[in-house]
């Protein structure tokens, strides 16, 4: 096990190491060469919910603002204008106008305006005739009613009621523009953007390339020619390969704290950052399917979780127990520690919680000889395949026979937006550390990716009023309220909170990893190498 002061030590070593590379002299081109975990479902990221999107397809693409690039920690305080020039509120903190870039143009020539802003942006509440096939963050914009042009560069966002977190919403890696004149299904297989890099090729199985914009509005950037990413499932195989010179770079926290000393021991001089991802592993039950109707059954699956067992297997001691929102001190708005152990089933005493979850199955008439037999559906890549396999021992402690069932990534989103599963390990990864995006896109009922079909009006009207609050301290009483409710509900049990590590050569300069989400600081326009 790396110790906790060792990884911390380790981890500003490397930020300064990137800092000095971006000291030096940058260098005009080169290929960047990542491998890739696995198939990125389409090239949409206004359509898809995984980095294994952002982080290949955001280098296509601008926003209206922008988390910075340069700076770890993702806050109102670090949104920068992109496409925007600049953007203003009025009085009743209703209207967002934004002034837009002049002479801009999409990698297919034709101009950047207002109107492509609009028909984003209208696609997404629906108010567009040509909707997105899938529309996962539809639910963040519950409060925007339209968006008026100005002219061909101004922009207006009228919202029902005040928003204090409108903005970061804007600024996700999963937030780009879309072109007007490029339908949605040619923006899944051949996306067109205003970005750093023009897209090439997507290979499933096999590869992703992306080349330099040489007509980009940043003027000298981006610095490299180009961005190859192979394909390779195997975690094994892609860093061996990586350790061996083949990749300048590792895909992002694709490293486990246990693999970390490895990776170190055969690239000793490879630069590596273990931080948090905010990303959850989650146990997910579908409560229509029968017999996970039932909360007594979802309550006894609850209280056989050994979250530290889990931990202490998969990520040497140093992941951290949390509610839904990210932990501290990354995480802005998570129950205080003390608060925490109360919830139920975060208890200490796993073999109370056992005989107590024990107890609740012998209610509905299962025990050693009348097994619950369940699948637990996964997406087949290994950081759902490998906790699944503790889970899957964890409940036979309370009589439920659990089979694996790996599902690939290209059809594992539309599976579960459509709620077909019973049992999932899941993972749920938070674009933004704020409440208007994790707890209204996984936990609110018309959310698509309310995978869990959790629905609780209480609930729904708190996280909603939560919304208006501008007194942060009062808005904060309100998210622990509302995660007090998750748990004694069983909406989505937090297993844990990852901690992972990405890697990469020395010669890579400019790499800035953001410490409270993995989906945003992949841009890419920065970076250089140094060889």
């Amino acid at each position: 096990m790396v110790p906790r002061i060792a990884i911390a030590v380790f981890a500003v070593v490397s930020v300064l190491l990137v800092n000095l590379g971006d000291a030096a002299a940058q260098k005009q081109g080169g290929t960047l060469r990542i491998y890739h975990r696995d198939n990125p479902p389409s090239a949409s990221p206004h359509e898809e919910s995984t980095v294994s999107v952002t982080q290949p397809f955001m280098a296509l693409f601008n926003n209206l603002v922008l988390f910075d690039q340069t700076k770890p920690l993702n806050s109102m305080d670090t949104i920068v204008a992109d496409l925007a020039t600049g953007w203003s509120w009025d009085a009743g903190k209703t209207k967002l106008t934004f002034k837009l870039r002049e002479g801009v143009r999409w990698h297919d020539g034709k101009p950047f305006t207002a109107k492509d802003v609009q028909c984003t942006w209208h696609a997404l509440i629906g108010k567009d005739q040509e909707e997105f096939n899938r529309n996962p963050r539809k639910v963040w914009y519950h409060n925007l009613q339209q968006v008026a042009t100005g002219g061909d560069h101004e922009a207006t966002f009228h919202l029902g009621h005040p928003q204090p977190s409108f903005l970061m919403l804007l600024a996700s890696g999963f937030s780009p523009v879309y072109p007007c004149h490029v339908s949605q299904k040619d923006m899944r297989t051949k996306p067109v953007g205003t970005g750093p890099f023009k897209f090439v090729e997507l290979n499933r199985n096999v590869s992703i390339k992306l080349v330099r914009n040489p007509d980009y509005w940043k003027k000298g950037k981006p610095h490299l020619d180009a961005i190859e990413m192979r394909i390779i499932e195997s975690r094994s195989t892609r860093i061996l390969a990586f350790v061996s010179g083949e990749f300048d770079m590792t895909f992002d926290r694709d490293i486990t704290i246990p693999l970390l000393k490895d990776v170190k021991a055969q690239a000793p001089k490879a630069v590596c950052q273990l931080s948090p991802t905010n990303v959850s592993t989650n146990l997910a039950v579908n409560a229509a399917a029968p017999p996970f109707d039932n909360p007594k059954i979802r309550q006894a699956m609850a209280l056989a979780l050994d979250r530290k067992a889990f931990i202490d297997i998969l990520e040497g001691g140093e992941a951290h127990m949390g509610g839904a929102m990210l932990p501290g001190p990354e995480g802005q708005w998570a129950l205080p520690p003390e608060e925490l152990a109360k919830l139920p089933g975060y208890g200490a005493d796993t073999e109370k919680n056992l005989a107590a979850a024990r107890a609740l199955m012998a209610e509905l008439g299962y025990g050693p000889n009348k097994p619950l037999r369940v699948k637990v559906s996964v997406r087949n890549i290994s950081i759902y395949r490998d906790p699944a396999v503790i889970l899957i021992d964890q409940l036979k402690k309370i009589h439920i026979a659990a089979e694996l069932e790996p599902i690939d990534t290209t059809v594992w989103y539309a599976k579960v937006q459509r709620r077909d599963y019973s049992v999932s390990l899941n993972l749920t990864g938070v674009p933004v550390d704020d409440p208007d995006v994790n707890l209204v896109e996984n936990y609110t009922c018309k959310s698509e990716r309310n995978y869990t079909q959790y629905c609780n009006p209480e609930v729904d009207k708190l996280i909603f009023a939560q919304s208006k609050e501008f007194d942060l301290a009062k808005r904060r009483q309100m998210v622990w309220e509302v995660e007090r409710k998750l748990a004694l509900d069983v909406a989505r049990p937090i297993i844990f909170h990852n901690m992972r590590a990405t890697c990469w050569h020395p010669h890579l300069k400019g790499v800035v990893l953001h410490t409270n989400s993995i989906y945003n600081n992949w841009r890419l326009e920065d970076v250089w190498l140094d060889r």
